[in-house]
C-alpha cells in the first residue's frame, strides 16, 4: 500500500479547490469566487467527518469537522448576502428587524 498517498488523503483536492476559490475571487467575481471557497471548505469538513483526514487532520474530528463547516457556510451565506442584496433584506425582515 501506498503510505504516502494515504498520508496527504484529500488535502491535494482541498488545496487546489481553494487556490482556484482565491483566483476566482480576485480574477473573476468576488461573490462567486467567495462562494466557490466556502464550498470547498463545506467539502472539506465533509470529508474531514467520514474519516478521511490525511493532512486535513490537524485536531481531532470533533474539532475540526465543525469549525470548518461552520467557515465555509459563513463564507457561503456571506456571498449569497453580496450577489442577492435583497435576500439580506427578506432574512431581516423574517427575524422582525
Amino acid at each position: 500500500m501506498n503510505r504516502t498517498a494515504e498520508r496527504w488523503g484529500p488535502y491535494p483536492l482541498v488545496m487546489a479547490g481553494a487556490v482556484l476559490g482565491v483566483l476566482a475571487i480576485f480574477l473573476v467575481d468576488a461573490e462567486w469566487g467567495g462562494f466557490a471557497l466556502g464550498a470547498v471548505l463545506l467539502v472539506a469538513a465533509a470529508v474531514r467527518f467520514a474519516g478521511y483526514g490525511g493532512a486535513l487532520a490537524v485536531r481531532t474530528k470533533n474539532v475540526d469537522a465543525p469549525t470548518v463547516a461552520v467557515l465555509g457556510a459563513a463564507l457561503v451565506v456571506t456571498a449569497l448576502f453580496l450577489e442577492y442584496p435583497d435576500l439580506k433584506a427578506q432574512l431581516l425582515a423574517l427575524f422582525g428587524r
